[in-house]
């Protein structure tokens, strides 16, 4: 989507133009403003949704500071096309202080040796390498953000960037991380796997691990007489049980409705499932919702009858 254009009340400011009916413009609702001294049209800004938003912010960060600065952690994510979880993020950059961690001018400051860092350009803006970017969100945020974000990075994406290797990435953690948040990337890298096909699908097998849940296999094909069916999300073959995330999203995306209407999509969605039931599996289904608390999905799951982990036996 478009990002709307910024409007600087610097730039009035230049040309000798009162910058004050900007504020007024923004009381008014023709405006809003999203940082000191920066605004958007109100209209194109509610059109946003709040993940488009927050790249918005971003550049609106980059153009009242005063030096260029490297954006990293979500702010770099988002720049990279990362999958970033939840909808309220703040501007992250780096900062050669070693007293990181602050917030200043609405920006959270994080202590970087700039020097072991390679910085890249992206839209325009400096940021932390694909590399660092991953690793840094899988050693400091939640077990299911650094998943969803490793398995997107180890797989291949549609603006052409190539899969990360994990070869690469194991690289980059020694001498970058304490102990504690090396262990967590690991934790993380081990468990990824680039077949999970959306962040949805990501969180959701991250919570099911968490949870102690049997882990499901993933894109599995579904034959049936008249030939080829599905891949399936998850899979549990034993208990002939799939397991399908919808994030309703796809139902309004073009490289998904390749042409059809969202009515047909759905239709063709409830034929699909048809068929896989007559293979003789259940299908359940699940959406954000059901993954808004580690609880709720827990007992969505266990009320789908889908298996636990089978505890290891003590020997006496």
């Amino acid at each position: 989507m478009e990002t709307p254009p910024l409007i600087l009340s610097s730039d009035l400011a230049q040309l000798g133009q009162d910058a004050r009916g900007l504020a007024r413009q923004a009381k008014s609702g023709q405006l809003r403003r999203i940082r000191q001294g920066v605004y958007v049209r109100a209209q194109e800004w509610e059109a946003l949704t709040p993940w488009d938003r927050y790249p918005v912010l971003i550049r609106a960060a980059a153009s009242t500071l005063r030096s260029r600065t490297v954006f990293c952690r979500q702010s770099s994510a988002a720049l990279w096309g990362m999958p970033l979880l939840g909808h309220r993020h703040v501007v992250h950059a780096c900062t050669t202080d070693d007293g990181g961690g602050r917030s200043r001018a609405g920006v959270r400051r994080h202590f970087v040796d700039l020097d072991s860092v390679r910085i890249e350009e992206r839209h325009g803006l400096l940021v932390t390498d694909r590399v660092r970017t991953a690793l840094d969100l899988a050693a400091f945020e939640s077990f299911e953000q650094g998943v969803t974000v490793l398995d997107h990075v180890l797989r291949p994406q549609p603006d052409n960037l190539a899969p990360l290797s994990r070869e690469e990435l194991y690289a980059g953690i020694d001498g970058n991380y304490t102990g504690a948040a090396a262990r967590r990337i690991r934790a993380a890298l081990k468990f990824a796997d680039p077949a999970s096909g959306s962040p949805g699908e990501s969180v959701s097998r991250a919570l099911m691990h968490r949870l102690r849940f049997r882990l499901p296999l993933l894109q599995i094909e579904i034959r049936d007489a008249r030939g080829f069916v599905a891949f399936t999300d998850f899979d549990w073959p034993d208990e002939h049980l799939c397991g399908e995330f919808d994030g309703l999203a796809k139902y309004r995306k073009p490289e998904y409705l390749q042409g059809r209407t969202p009515a047909e999509a759905l239709t063709d969605e409830k034929r699909r499932e048809d068929r896989i039931r007559a293979t003789g599996r259940r299908v359940i289904r699940w959406t954000w919702s059901e993954l808004s608390s580690p609880g709720t999905f827990g007992s969505f799951l266990a009320a789908a009858g889908v298996p636990r982990q089978q505890l290891p036996s003590c020997r006496r």
